[in-house]
């Protein structure tokens, strides 16, 4: 027997009791000759402690034992002396006087602590991911992701759902980011992907009468890493029939709310139900699709006043059909050139060409844009913008798109630097009305914001007024990030041939790619729509982490490589030539 309890089990109440614990050597400390360890396992931590005078065996074992040694004792149950009790342990009344020890493994000193949460470089604790995971950090948010994933499953069957596994090896139909391939050996030239999610299967399985399916689904894109992506990620992958968006709204929001009040029970909900912005909205005032609402900067216009100016580039901007943007930033006129500058920077970010300042001093105006401005034209902007004296008045001159997204960075910026993010709040909203299509600058060609089986909100659009076409799809954001996107699905095979035929996909080319889902179309399709969560990424927000892979027991590093294992890696010239492929080595 290697254990009769885990090593957060034991108390007073096992006073006298002789008990069996195995685990790893957590912290070694020697007190005049008397070894104290406390010993650790995934469940926490259990004092142990050696007698050299009446068990010297044992002692000898564990005076010689060091971080990470992995040991089996036997030992009897005793309380701590008076005074040494340790409140933030759940063991902390107890010590367990070791009578015999047998060392399971002995290990190497480790290349980082593992009983302190000290900064080690993300390289090393990648490549040693199974020390770090023996860390309280990750080792907590594993378990919290597990627990997460379980309630989400108990909520999902309570609610009639049923979980259905589908294929990992499926037909490349690019449509999206790019796929992983895999060769067919059995049929040379020919290739699998790895799903980016399960989108065309999950209707699929509508149309075959599965009106609640979820699943905890692995998919993989094969595009550049960043904080919040991974090359192989997790969702929860649901789908429903006869449902509107009001219906995929509610189960989400209860779910969410649900998880929120087990596992995050120390955040404030801004607002529930969760508020509802259209893109258009969320652009216009707040500069993203995936606003932050855990603080109030919204943007301005002064188009009316800006268009009868005499400063140019203004003017300029809005005979091309741009917008002048404004951002108020309460007392800002305290602000550095430096930190003026360095707010313009992140404006260049998305484009912006430059970051314009108004700084109101009582009833005048500092700024080396002043004098382009009748004094009468300064008042209006102060009074649309609601300025007072002290405060910095900020603007972006440019397309829609750029100026929103440039004045969104810099409210990013500035909601960081004045403190104005509640870190213990949680802001839920909804992002609707979504363009059904988007148009390349460069090329010209036409694409799906979503994806090809996105319903159009307004069919008669598709022919009519195509470029101002709105979606009816649907994101989930929670404090400027995006956890979750949907759709409401086409249904109906004439429109589904409308949206090929705009996003100049030929019949061919639909037949080849969407042959079968076009067919089972043809048999009978339901009114559906779904969900995806991004469960790394929820996760991550509900731990409080910086980005994914601390949430994921084994990723791969922002080059999206495996440090741990070495992969991506070559393999055998045999076995890559069994699978047709001819590999161009670097050196050639």
């Amino acid at each position: 027997m290697y254990r009769t309890h885990n090593l957060n089990q034991l108390g007073a109440s096992n006073k006298g009791e002789k008990v069996v614990l195995s685990g790893w050597v957590n912290r070694r400390r020697d007190h005049g000759g008397v070894i104290f360890i406390d010993l650790r396992d995934r469940y926490g931590l259990t004092q142990i402690v050696s007698d050299p005078v009446e068990f010297k065996e044992a002692h000898d074992v564990l005076d010689m034992a060091r971080s990470e040694y992995v040991l089996r004792i036997e030992g009897t149950v005793r309380l701590r002396p008076e005074g040494q009790a340790n409140a933030n342990l759940t063991t902390g009344e107890i010590e367990v006087l070791v009578q015999s020890v047998e060392v399971l493994n002995a290990s190497k000193t480790p290349p980082f602590e593992i009983d302190q949460d000290k900064d080690v470089s993300e390289d090393l604790r990648l490549k040693y991911r199974y020390l770090d995971l023996r860390r309280n950090r990750l080792k907590s948010n594993i378990v919290l992701r597990y627990e997460i994933i379980k309630m989400i499953r108990e909520h999902m069957d309570q609610d009639g759902f049923i979980e259905v596994e589908t294929p990992i090896l499926i037909k490349g139909t690019p449509e999206g980011s790019r796929e992983y391939l895999v060769p067919s050996r059995i049929y040379p030239g020919t290739f699998y992907v790895l799903p980016q999610s399960p989108q065309q299967l999950k209707q699929l399985l509508m149309i075959a009468g599965f009106d609640k399916y979820f699943q905890i689904a692995r998919c993989f894109r094969d595009e550049d890493q960043r904080g919040d992506r991974q090359p192989e990620f997790t969702q929860l992958d649901v789908e429903m029939s006869f449902i509107e968006e009001k219906d995929i709204m509610k189960l989400n929001e209860d779910l969410m709310m649900k998880l929120v009040g087990n596992f995050a029970k120390d955040k404030k909900i801004k607002t529930s139900p969760f508020p509802v912005l259209t893109y258009h909205e969320a652009m216009n005032k707040y500069g993203s699709d995936s606003p932050d609402l855990r603080f109030d900067l919204e943007f301005f216009d002064i188009n009316d006043v800006a268009k009868n100016c005499e400063f140019g580039v203004f003017k300029n901007v809005l005979a091309g059909g741009g917008v002048v943007k404004g951002l108020k930033v309460d007392g800002g006129g305290k602000f550095t050139r430096r930190e003026l500058d360095e707010l313009e920077e992140s404006a260049k970010i998305y484009g912006a060409k430059g970051l314009a300042n108004i700084i109101v001093q009582g009833d005048e105006y500092k700024s080396p844009i002043a004098k382009f401005f009748k004094k009468e034209e300064l008042d209006k902007i102060k009074e649309i913008a609601g300025a007072k004296d002290g405060d910095l008045l900020l603007f972006c001159a440019d397309s829609f798109d750029t100026a929103c997204e440039s004045l969104g960075k810099v409210r990013l910026e500035l909601g960081k630097k004045l403190g104005l993010i509640d870190e213990d709040e949680f802001a839920f909203c909804w992002i609707v009305d979504f363009p059904m299509f988007e148009k390349n600058e460069e090329t010209g060609a036409v694409s799906a914001v979503h994806h090809p089986f996105t319903a159009p909100k307004n069919p008669e659009d598709l022919e009519s007024n195509p470029e101002n076409c709105l979606a009816k799809a649907y994101d989930l954001v929670l404090n400027g990030t995006e956890v979750g996107g949907g759709s409401i699905r086409i249904h109906s095979p004439e429109v589904q041939k409308k949206v090929f035929s705009l996003l100049n996909i030929s019949d061919e080319d639909a037949e080849h790619r969407f042959g079968h889902m076009l067919e089972a179309f043809d048999y009978g399709a339901p009114p559906h729509g779904g969900i995806a969560w991004g469960l790394d990424r929820l996760v991550m927000l509900f731990a409080k982490e910086p980005n994914i892979r601390e949430v994921i027991a084994f990723p791969k590093d922002q080059k999206a490589k495996d440090l741990m294992l070495g992969a991506p890696s070559q393999m055998p010239d045999e076995q890559v030539e069994e699978l047709s492929i001819k590999v161009i080595r670097e050196e050639e």
